[in-house]
């Protein structure tokens, strides 16, 4: 089956599955590939002129115009939308079956078989009590920008949050309505931050800018794809998060 991947996650499943796309983004790492634009910006016509049996897009990566252009153009479009991690097994499930791959879902870590994330400075009586947060009661807050100038973060119903809640902590503005939340230095000031993890991408943030992130909490990296990629990966992908946030901690 010919398939032409826009979303990057799309592109590292379907190779996962053993059916590489014909064509991808240049975001999806994949330079043996054909590379058709980026996600927000795809080359419709090299595309159109590629003859796919199906393009694949995200909802939350690629924008309704470029869908509106494939479809227009006669081409069979796959719309994955995956927003918690509740949403990738039923959603992958429904790719697996469109492209033809043979594949059982994995199960997600139990949270018991994830490491327990405590504040600095709990007490070794407060660690073995096996309960998660601080004091038994209140998780590790996080911040989590995935931009700046103007700083930008995860909000609700997002597959980073979602991941970072299943691990245990608690994702500051995650209560607010956008997907991603922009922020001034002090709503970051305003808000109680544990810890801030800098992610890899989609700001390509290194410890030169840490200057500027400890003024809200201690900072450490965090792999972005691990974070914000969902597909296969996803199991694995938990249990490396949770272990990166406790290593943080510690």
């Amino acid at each position: 089956m010919r398939v032409v991947s826009l979303v990057p996650s799309v592109t590292e499943t379907l190779a996962a599955w053993g059916a590489d796309p014909v064509a991808c983004t240049r975001f999806c790492e994949r330079p043996d590939l054909m590379h058709v634009g980026g996600t927000k910006n795809p080359d419709i016509a090299a595309i159109t002129a590629l003859q796919p049996d199906l393009v694949v897009v995200d909802r939350e990566e690629n924008r309704r115009d470029d869908y509106d252009a494939l479809v227009a153009a006669g081409i069979e479009v796959e719309v994955l939308h995956i927003a918690s991690l509740e949403d990738v097994e039923p959603e992958l499930t429904r790719l697996a079956q469109r492209v033809g791959a043979d594949w059982r879902p994995e199960p997600l870590p139990q949270r018991s078989e994830l490491p327990p994330l405590h504040r600095p400075g709990r007490d070794a009586a407060g660690a073995r009590s096996g309960r998660r947060g601080v004091g038994g009661d209140q998780p590790v807050r996080v911040f989590v920008p995935i931009w700046r100038r103007p700083y930008m973060t995860v909000g609700a119903a997002t597959y980073g949050v979602s991941l970072l809640e299943y691990c245990g902590v608690q994702v500051a503005f995650a209560n607010r309505a956008e997907p991603y939340p922009a922020l001034s230095e002090e709503d970051l000031r305003s808000e109680p931050i544990d810890l801030v993890l800098a992610p890899t991408e989609p700001y390509e943030w290194h410890r030169r800018h840490f200057d500027d992130l400890t003024a809200f909490g201690p900072a450490h990296l965090i792999d972005g794809q691990d974070l914000f990629w969902w597909g296969t990966r996803t199991p694995a992908a938990v249990t490396r998060v949770a272990r990166t946030i406790a290593r943080a901690l510690a």
